[in-house]
């Protein structure tokens, strides 16, 4: 019983989608089961008369003509068949009425139901109605009368009968048969499909597809409804399904057309889809030869989302070509083969066809149409107009079509109409062409309405009216632009992987002011035709636009590699120019202009009049007007930025010449009135200024214009208002009001500012512009409490809604966080439940507002519960942005990246670095270009010593951007960490020969060249940023660095003085403030706890007493450890430590035992900090409990050397080293000591001990290098140092250099105790003997 109710909604599915060979091959197979029933013959007779094989078709019929339950059916369809011969029957067809008229009156049900079924089928739904209405009365209940009927209901195209056909299904799905009838659960799923309930249809159909297993036509509704959804990936995984199932009979057309279209309208994979549609043709050649109407309907919606694609194209015409040649008299056929001609831009042919199409059809509008439509593209505007006039005077009795109205705008154009007359009849345009579309749900019939390449001319000639310049951030979008937006994004949405209106949406989001999202739409357009000069051109402009004149020279160099021949397009040479001069090759830019300037008059008489893009993807579409004037205009600046007035003036004239009368000839005006101001002529600029009346285009640029003279050049506030006054006056409107408003603000008249955005507000209540600069005008002028009053009162009206984010802002602003609080709860229970993905947006807008609340307000749990709920709605928005607006992807996937990025932030601050990595891992997914994320990334493997995860990363940033500042400052310190220093300083070399103020930088390079000997190298690079800091002297991160490059060449005091410039800054004041307190505490740079000088330094120093000035030293140190606010946990800690080193720096045994406690609590939470325990190290050997200090110094010695704590790594070293010498173990202290010198070659305490070493050694020779290298080190100013090499030399007998030692320590140090007599005298006695 299933398997017949199957097979025989089938034989209805194929019968009712015009699949007739399909309904032929089922019959025939249920033929060879239930042998010659009448029925079945009755339909196989069906599916050949269907097919025009009309003779063959009634000889089938003859057989079941007489059959009780056929006779009426069968006289109905021999009737149909009579009269699709070549030659009607006349006297047949009167038989057959007359026999029906006999047999109606006493036909029984099953007579009725076929003959109404054949009626319906045949497009008489009415008379159908009335059949089964007969049939009804006799059986009420019949299952297969009542599915019918609502069949006949659904389909009839009048919605009152629609509405009532759920009701005929309702009542056959109502019994507990299992399973239902099959044609009923289609139809109600139809019917819902129709009414857009598609949730529901998707329900029916998969009990359909589960109660029948295998059922074709079940699985090919299940798709449409997917495909209705928009839900390709579920689309596809049906369709799939479907060529499963019908493998072993060859293959599934529907299914198979479906993947052609998923391959053009979303993958955008043309050379694909034309295989695929040869496929599809062989399979139409197979499955349904003869079925003309199939060939052209599938023809329908591959021609118009191909993009002008030739392969595409060449398969579509050849289904076009099947069907006329099967029915050659159609003129809908070659009307339509004459259309795809004119998308492969073969003009003259399609001018041919429509022709013959028109023959066959004199009264047929469309080819008529088609005719003007090349006439106009041809030249032929005289002929066109013509025809064109007769067309109207048709379309007033045929309706309004969208195409007459197109060709009555581009004729417009061609004439150079006024523009208004254009805008009027595109507006018209676009109005009834998205009518003809309103309500029909994705499907193959919804390409074919929808004509993408229609759209995309429609498009293209409107945007020959737009500025050539893009919208400010403060100015209104251009409603022209609005418009052609308006017509793309349904285009985008639907057809994601059309390149052509992604180009063109890119093109409308970037002259809208929009460069980001231009940008990303423009990426995918490469993405997936990275050859396309248009896109590379396009991406030029953007990149320029955005301040990356290096990014868009790399777009115009992969241009011309691509292809040779862009330069003969003026466009390219344009964008060149312009290039050129923002890197100030002024020369380079006069050049190419003047090149662009050549080929427009050697093109102009050439040049194609075809508007259309969509034709090919590599070459450009014709100079819009605007850019053929943008060329001189910009030779004019080029020339007058080089001083050549008189080549400007020039430029100017021959402007003047060839766009007087045209759409641009004010442009010329403005711009030749800016060139008289430039040469000082402002009076005469503002007499051709005020010659441009209102009525003219760029009427508002010009008064602007005359505005900014009367304030900048005349001083005149009351004439420059006066301006604006008049511009709203004369174009009242939200974008005359907003300038208005902006100039009183600009002279600063807020309350006149404000009564003006109120009252074009008042005028236009949803207006989002003035809306917002009334709130910020108040918040601006300090007016807080009544910026409050105005949120909250407009926050009322459903339309003003967007400000509540600006109000949070403003609570935030004023640290009242609970009613900021309180705003955002109450927005996100009134948005919780609903489901729209604008709604969802913004709920994840709240919610981010809201974290920044609680994290202003210190509430960290609820900041990190709110943000995982935003990444929750955002993850629900990412899931549906890519179908309903695929243009915001990008910015969403951004915003994705940034909550990833907030909670990895959060995740770091607790000190959970593996689910920091996980955030910053999951941001990076987002959005592969996050340059913070994958720097925070690269930071924490850093920190965690994961040096190669860190160096993938930077590289991966640098590759980016290769001008990333903190990458390369990161690959320098990766460098250093691997020792490789000459490669690290050559990193900040580089850097800073770009960027001189790069004080980050800066403070690397001084860091790095002290730890490789070279810090005199580093003067250079300190007196660039000095010259190039206009305030050097009060510049903090300049400051911070010089005192940094003083501390290492052992000048305390200078270095002091400048650290003390720096320390209430931001940025650099807290390493100052540190880098203050260790000066103040060990300003000599000792080994503090170290006792293997003492006794020599307390001989040669004597026994000056310094207790005075250390103890004004530690006083110091305490005020300045009061003002370090630590702001991360490293810093804290640091905080605490130098508290332990001011009381060990007191002396009193007391403050050393309170230091060594502290150092030890500290131990317990911090085991293998470095600083904690050299610290507890040092606090040992002052307290003399050298073995406790030993141990903790050798487990330092044990840990792998971190640059972050290299200066504490290096004293544990040389207290070590201390400890050996002190013990007598020359060798253990000399590894140490070279370790020292492996990180930092410049460590003169290092070179000290190895001199002492070797001269306790009695290597006096040996130690005097080791000395020389201290002394160099420590910039000869150490005296002791001084003092130690002296002597060493002497006992080398290198009397002169001894010499030469004491003279530069006396120079500095006079009373320096026993160098005179025990080293100087003695060397000068040697000499003279």
């Amino acid at each position: 019983m299933a398997e017949s109710n199957k097979a025989m909604a089938s034989v209805l599915y194929y019968a009712r989608e015009g699949y007739y060979r399909h309904v032929q091959t089922v019959v025939t197979e249920l033929l060879k089961t239930y042998g010659s029933d009448p029925a079945l013959l009755f339909w196989k007779a069906y599916g050949i008369i269907m097919e025009d094989r009309t003779s063959e078709g009634i000889r089938e019929l003859e057989s079941i003509s007489d059959k009780r339950d056929m006779v009426l059916c069968s006289s109905m369809l021999l009737i149909h068949a009579h009269k699709k011969c070549k030659t009607v029957d006349r006297e047949a067809i009167q038989q057959l009425e007359t026999k029906i008229r006999s047999e109606r009156t006493t036909c029984g049900e099953k007579s009725l139901y076929y003959a109404g079924m054949l009626l319906w089928l045949t497009g008489k739904h009415d008379k159908a109605r009335e059949y089964i209405g007969r049939m009804l009365k006799m059986s009420p209940t019949s299952k297969e009368g009542l599915t019918l009927q609502g069949w006949i209901d659904l389909t009839c195209n009048r919605d009152a009968f629609v509405k009532k056909s759920v009701k005929y299904f309702d009542e056959v799905l109502a019994g507990t048969e299992q399973p239902k009838p099959l044609d009923a659960m289609l139809g109600k799923a139809r019917y819902y499909l129709s009414r857009h309930n598609f949730s529901h249809a998707l329900d029916l159909l998969n009990q359909a597809v589960a109660s029948y297993p295998g059922c074709v036509p079940a699985l090919l509704d299940k798709m449409k409804v997917q495909l209705a959804l928009q839900d390709w990936e579920q689309t596809m995984e049906t369709a799939q399904r479907c060529l499963l199932t019908t493998q072993d009979q060859g293959g599934c057309v529907e299914a198979t057309s479906l993947l052609v279209l998923e391959l053009l309208a979303k993958e955008g994979s043309r050379e694909e889809a034309a295989n695929r549609l040869a496929h599809l043709l062989v399979l139409l050649d197979r499955f349904e030869p003869k079925n003309h109407a199939l060939y052209y309907e599938m023809s329908l919606p591959y021609a118009r989302i191909a993009g002008g694609n030739t392969l595409v194209l060449e398969q579509t015409t050849t289904f076009v070509e099947r069907a006329i040649s099967l029915a050659p008299l159609n003129p809908t056929y070659v009307t339509e083969l004459a259309y795809q001609l004119l998308l492969r831009s073969q003009v003259k042919e399609a001018l041919q066809t429509y022709k013959k199409a028109f023959n066959l059809d004199e009264t047929s509008v469309p080819a008529l149409a088609g005719i003007i439509h090349c006439q106009i593209v041809e030249g032929q505007l005289g002929e066109a107009e013509q025809q064109l006039d007769f067309l109207r005077e048709v379309q007033s009795s045929i309706g309004k079509q969208a195409n007459l109205l197109f060709l009555t705008a581009l004729l417009a154009h061609k004439k150079g109409q006024p523009h208004g007359d254009v805008m009027k009849a595109l507006e018209e345009v676009v109005d009834v062409h998205f009518g003809t579309i309103k309500g029909c749900p994705m499907s193959t019939k919804y390409f074919s309405l929808l004509n993408p390449a229609f759209l995309l001319d429609v498009t293209s000639l409107l945007l020959n009216y737009a500025p050539n310049e893009p919208t400010s951030s403060s100015s209104q979008v251009p409603p022209i632009l609005l418009k052609a937006a308006a017509i793309l994004d349904p285009l985008t949405k639907s057809v994601p992987g059309m390149m052509e209106a992604l180009y063109l949406m890119s093109r409308v989001k970037f002259l809208s002011g929009q460069a980001e999202t231009a940008h990303q739409l423009l990426q995918r357009c490469l993405d997936r035709s990275p050859n396309s000069i248009p896109s590379l051109l396009m991406m030029a402009q953007i990149n320029l636009h955005q301040g990356n004149p290096k990014l868009s020279m790399q777009s115009l160099e992969q241009a011309l590699s691509r292809h040779f021949e862009v330069q003969s397009f003026p466009l390219y040479h344009l964008v060149r120019a312009r290039v050129m001069r923002a890197q100030e090759n002024m020369a380079q830019a006069v050049a190419s202009l003047k090149t662009a300037m050549s080929l427009l008059t050697s093109s102009s008489k050439k040049q194609s009049p075809s508007l259309s893009i969509s034709s090919s993807s590599s070459l450009l579409p014709p100079l819009t007007l605007g850019e053929r004037l943008d060329v001189y205009l910009e030779l004019a600046s080029a020339y007058t930025k080089m001083g050549q007035q008189a080549d400007a003036s020039k430029v100017m004239q021959d402007a003047m010449a060839e766009f007087t009368g045209s759409a641009e000839e004010v442009r010329v005006q403005i711009a030749n009135a800016d060139l008289l101001l430039v040469g000082g002529k402002v009076e005469e600029a503002l007499q051709v200024l005020k010659g441009i009346s209102a009525e003219k285009p760029y009427y508002i640029q010009a008064r602007e214009r005359i505005a900014n003279v009367y304030l900048s050049q005349h001083k005149d506030k009351a004439m420059y208002l006066s301006c604006y006054k008049e511009l709203a006056s004369r174009l009242p409107g939200p974008t005359t009001s907003l300038l208005l408003g902006e100039a009183y603000m600009n002279v600063g008249e807020v309350d006149l500012a404000l009564e003006i955005y109120e009252v074009g507000l008042k005028q236009n209540p949803g207006d989002a512009v003035l809306a917002t600069k009334i709130g910020q005008a108040l918040v601006n002028t300090h007016n807080y409490n009544k910026a409050i009053t105005y949120y909250e009162a407009a926050l009322k009206e459903e339309s003003q809604r967007f400000l509540r984010c600006d109000l949070v802002e403003l609570y935030i602003k004023l640290r009242q966080y609970d009613k900021a609080e309180q705003t955002l709860v109450a927005a996100l229970g009134h948005l919780s439940q609903e489901s729209e993905l604008s709604q969802l947006m913004e709920n994840t807008k709240h919610l981010l507002l809201l974290a920044k609340v609680y994290q202003k307000s210190s509430q960290q749990t609820q900041t990190i519960q709110t943000l995982t709920k935003a990444r929750e709605v955002q993850s629900r928005v990412l899931k549906r942005v890519g179908l309903e607006q695929p243009d915001a992807v990008q910015a969403q996937k951004q915003l994705a990246a940034s909550i990833s990025c907030q909670m990895a932030e959060h995740a770091a601050g607790a000190q959970d670095y593996d689910e920091a990595v996980r955030f910053y891992s999951e941001a990076l997914l987002h959005n592969d270009n996050h340059s913070k994320a994958r720097l925070a990334l690269a930071h924490l493997h850093l920190s965690r010593g994961e040096l190669e995860a860190c160096e993938h990363e930077c590289v991966t940033l640098l590759r980016l951007d290769p001008s990333n500042e903190e990458a390369i400052v990161m690959k320098a310190d990766l460098l250093f960490r691997k020792g490789e220093y000459t490669l690290a300083i050559q990193h900040y070399q580089e850097l800073l020969s770009k960027k001189p103020k790069h004080f980050v930088g800066l403070s690397g390079l001084i860091e790095l060249m002290r730890r490789a000997g070279q810090l005199g190298d580093a003067q250079p690079y300190i007196e660039r940023a000095e010259t190039a800091s206009a305030r050097s002297a009060y510049e903090p991160g300049l400051n911070y660095c010089k005192g940094l490059h003083k501390w290492y060449q052992n000048d305390p005091n200078a270095a002091l003085h400048l650290f003390n410039h720096a320390r209430k800054d931001s940025e650099w004041g807290e390493h100052a403030l540190f880098n203050m307190i260790e000066i103040c505490l060990n300003p000599d740079d000792e080994t503090l706890g170290g006792e293997a000088f003492k006794g020599v330094e307390e001989e040669t120093e004597g026994t000056q007493d310094k207790g005075d000035a250390e103890q004004v030293a530690v006083r110091t140190a305490e005020k300045l450890l009061k003002e370090v606010h630590a702001r991360s946990p490293a810093s804290a800690l640091k905080v605490k430590v130098q508290e332990n080193y001011v009381l060990m720096a007191s002396r009193s045994k007391q403050g050393m035992e309170r230091a060594l406690a502290g150092f030890l609590e500290l131990a317990n939470s911090e085991q293998n900090s470095v600083p904690v325990l050299l610290g507890v190290a040092t606090a040992h050997m002052i307290l003399k409990q050298t073995p406790k200090a030993r141990n903790h110094l050798k487990r330092i010695s044990k840990m792998p050397w971190d640059p972050q704590t290299g200066e504490e790594f290096e004293k544990s070293w040389l207290l070590l080293a201390d400890t050996y010498i002190q013990a007598g173990k020359y060798d253990m202290a000399i590894e140490l000591l070279k370790k020292c010198l492996q990180y930092n070659k410049s460590c003169s305490k290092a070179w000290e001990y190895l001199g002492f070493i070797t001269e306790r050694e009695q290597a006096y020779k040996d130690a005097a290098v080791n000395y020389e290298n201290a002394w160099k080190y420590s910039n000869c100013s150490n005296p002791s140092i001084g003092y130690k090499l002296a002597f060493n030399y002497l006992k080398a007998k290198r009397y002169v250099d001894a010499i030469d030692v004491c003279h530069k320590v006396l120079e500095n140090h006079p009373g320096y105790p026993k160098i005179r007599k025990e080293i100087l005298d003695k060397a000068r006695l040697s000499i003279r003997s």
